[in-house]
């Protein structure tokens, strides 16, 4: 493979990491919104990234290894370091548990994305993924200063630091965006994420928070109902709905 080729996914990796660091940086500067704009590009750069791999063909190892160490600087550090100076240090001596929390949660579920990267998660994310918490943790900040010029309901910040920790090394499926529409739920996808995109464009600040909250409910709804189902199939012997809609994407896939 000619050595250009892996040239350019690593530039956005590296794009990634600089978003991460200057992220850190203007938290403890005080920029705070400047901080989570940092962060929202960073996510910008990682999608970039994987599009361009695959498109190019160079993906690699190495290019999923460095790919998830700016990932954890990105979207496990820098919120953590974000949410840690806006708010967290209000809370005692013990603030900086919950930042370890999350660092720690934003750590396994990268390092669990690697061990299935060639395997069941290019069909669904096991657990919420890492920069969909580290960008509904920022939006939710900007959000706040868009509209009420200041952090307000700071307990649901650090309810979502919780949550999001505990969705992120959970067994919780999120949908990936796939590389192809063939299915009608893959163009059901593309659709949500067309509209999605033209919203957040018009109104970034105030919209791109609900959109995100959006997604991480979905998940959890459907996990829910999952459960449900299976526990109503074990009573009476029958597979349950979600199993049946699962064989049926893996049959589609095939």
């Amino acid at each position: 493979m000619p050595a250009y080729r892996e040239m350019f996914p690593g530039i956005f990796t590296m794009g990634n990491v600089v978003c991460g660091f200057l992220a850190i940086l203007s938290a403890f500067e005080g920029k705070i919104t400047t901080a989570c704009w940092f962060v929202l590009l960073a996510g910008f750069l990682d999608v970039l990234d994987g599009k361009v791999a695959r498109l190019s063909g160079s993906t690699s190892r190495f290019g999923v290894e460095l790919d998830s160490l700016a990932d954890f600087l990105s979207f496990g550090v820098a919120p953590a370091v974000i949410v840690y100076v806006i708010k967290l240090h209000e809370l005692g001596e013990w603030r900086w548990i919950l930042s370890v929390v999350y660092i720690i949660a934003a750590a396994y579920r990268l390092a669990r994305f690697n061990m299935l990267a060639e395997t069941d998660e290019k069909k669904d994310f096991l657990g919420l993924p890492v920069p969909v918490a580290a960008v509904a943790l920022v939006a939710f900040v900007i959000f706040c200063w868009k509209v009420w010029g200041q952090l307000e309901y700071a307990e649901v910040l650090v309810t979502m630091i919780v949550l999001f920790a505990f969705l992120m090394v959970s067994q919780v499926a999120y949908d990936a965006v796939p590389d192809r529409f063939h299915t009608q739920r893959d163009r059901v996808k593309l659709a949500v994420l067309i509209l999605g995109g033209l919203a957040i464009v018009v109104q970034p600040r105030l919209l791109l928070f609900p959109f995100v909250a959006l997604y991480i409910l979905y998940g959890m709804i459907r996990e829910g109902f999952r459960l449900f189902n299976a526990g109503v199939g074990r009573v009476t012997g029958r597979p349950s709905r979600s199993d049946r809609l699962r064989q049926d994407r893996e049959d589609d896939t095939e």
